[in-house]
């Protein structure tokens, strides 16, 4: 059973959630989708990129350049960027969308910000209603959603003028080099090279802030590169760390019972 679930009284009652504390649970996030209102404040912090998902385009923050990695997210769960997505600022809540359409409240019962007892904050007052809290950040993750719908239909539009191409991203590993897949960027080339007729129509539809807010941002991508060295230069010393044995094992006690009748003379 999945442990995303819509809030329900019969099933959300008796428990109650937490505020989270740090971002440790974005920890594996590559890749984040944004809304439309954050564009501004995301792109001076973060690079971001379109990504296709099945017959959709979305706009994404890029947090890692592998998949399962989120090099914005420290050790001690640190947010270490200047802008947060608002997709993570609602946990452990998140908006579902329900079999005709339309959008429900979630909620993430296994992200360890839920649970019996007396601590944290109840999902729903005494007269059945969402709580105050609750209710708060049901509606700010229903109006990032609605962003983030318009904001897909803009990726859309920039797609289908032909303004959109892979972003060749490679990365130096272990194992050689690997180049990022699934990202794409703006071909500014292509971009300045509509004609009249085709710019104005998507100056128009309100896209062109868009496709410069993602030319922008990629000069982010350098600040992530350093992240992602500076991760493994940490990780392969605590490799090399964990590979060195000590020469002498020493008893609990500290002493060394030596076996004198065996060292030469």
């Amino acid at each position: 059973m999945t442990s995303i679930q819509p809030v329900s009284r019969a099933r959300h009652t008796a428990l109650r959630w937490r505020r989270f504390s740090h971002y440790g649970f974005a920890a594996t996030t590559a890749v984040a989708p944004l809304a439309a209102t954050e564009i501004t404040q995301a792109a001076l912090a973060l690079p971001l990129a379109f990504i296709q998902r099945d017959d959709h385009w979305s706009f994404a923050a890029v947090l890692g350049l592998l998949p399962g990695q989120n090099l914005y997210v420290d050790a001690n769960g640190s947010w270490l960027a200047r802008y947060v997505p608002a997709s993570f600022r609602g946990c452990p809540f998140l908006i579902g969308t329900q079999a005709n359409g339309e959008p429900t409240l979630c909620v993430d019962e296994t992200s360890g910000h839920t649970g019996e007892g007396t601590e944290g904050e109840p999902f729903f007052d005494e007269g059945g209603a969402l709580s105050a809290s609750v209710a708060q950040v049901a509606a700010f993750l229903t109006e990032t959603a609605r962003s983030e719908a318009a904001l897909m239909q803009a990726c859309g539009l920039l797609v289908k003028a032909g303004v959109v191409e892979t972003w060749p991203i490679t990365i130096q590993g272990e194992q050689g080099s690997q180049q990022v897949a699934g990202l794409h960027r703006v071909n500014e080339t292509a971009l300045n090279g509509l004609d009249d007729a085709a710019y104005n129509s998507l100056r128009r539809s309100g896209v062109i802030p868009v496709a410069y807010a993602q030319l922008l941002s990629m000069g982010n991508l350098t600040q992530l590169g350093q992240l992602a060295q500076a991760r493994a230069q940490a990780e392969a010393a605590e490799r090399a760390k964990a590979e060195v044995k000590p020469m002498i094992s020493l008893p609990v006690d500290s002493t060394i019972d030596w076996d004198w009748s065996k060292i030469g003379r």
